[in-house]
C-alpha cells in the first residue's frame, strides 16, 4: 500500500530538527523509515528528503516555505529596510550571554556595524548593517530560530 507515514509527522520532525542542535534524525515505524538531515553548510534548508522517500503527493513539499511568507507582512508595516538573515540559525542580540546588545531600537548605525549574530552549525556569524540608518525595530527575540531571508532588524 505504499508509505503511510503521516506527512504532518514528517513536518513536525523537520520543525523539531530546526529548533534543536541535532543535525540528523531517522525515525522508523514498522517497515517504514524516514531520515531528515540539515543541509551540510547550514545555509538553507531544502525540502529534498520528501521526494527522495516517494511520498505519494508533491503538494505538501512547498509547505515549509509558507511560514516564512507570514513573516514578510510584519516588516512591511515599517518605513525602513529590513536586515534579513543570510542563513537558517539562531538569532542573538549580543556577543555573549549577559553582554550588552549590539543595537537597541533608536540606535544609529553605520554600514558595516555589527547588528546581531546568527549562529548556525556552532559558527557565530556577525551580521552587519547593509546601510547607514536608525534601528526602527527588532523583529526577532534573542535566542529565537530564524529562517533564511527572514527579516530580523529594520533600519529607517
Amino acid at each position: 500500500m505504499g508509505l503511510s507515514m503521516d506527512i504532518r509527522k514528517v513536518k513536525k520532525l523537520i520543525e523539531l530538527l530546526e529548533e534543536s542542535n541535532i543535525s540528523e534524525i531517522e525515525i522508523q515505524e514498522g517497515e517504514e523509515s524516514v531520515r531528515i538531515s540539515r543541509h551540510p553548510n547550514g545555509a538553507t534548508w531544502q525540502p529534498q528528503p520528501m521526494p527522495q522517500y516517494g511520498y505519494p503527493t508533491q503538494a505538501p513539499a512547498p509547505a515549509p516555505v509558507a511560514p516564512g511568507a507570514d513573516i514578510e507582512p510584519q516588516g512591511a508595516s515599517f518605513r525602513g529596510n529590513a536586515v534579513n538573515s543570510p542563513m537558517v540559525g539562531t538569532f542573538y542580540r549580543s556577543p555573549a550571554p549577559g553582554a550588552k546588545s549590539f543595537v537597541e531600537v533608536g540606535d544609529t548605525v553605520k554600514q558595516g556595524d555589527t547588528v546581531c549574530i546568527v549562529e548556525a552549525m556552532k559558527m557565530m556569524n556577525q551580521i552587519e548593517a547593509d546601510r547607514d540608518g536608525v534601528v526602527e525595530a527588532i523583529l526577532v527575540e534573542d535566542g529565537e530560530p530564524v529562517e533564511f531571508d527572514q527579516p530580523m532588524i529594520v533600519l529607517a
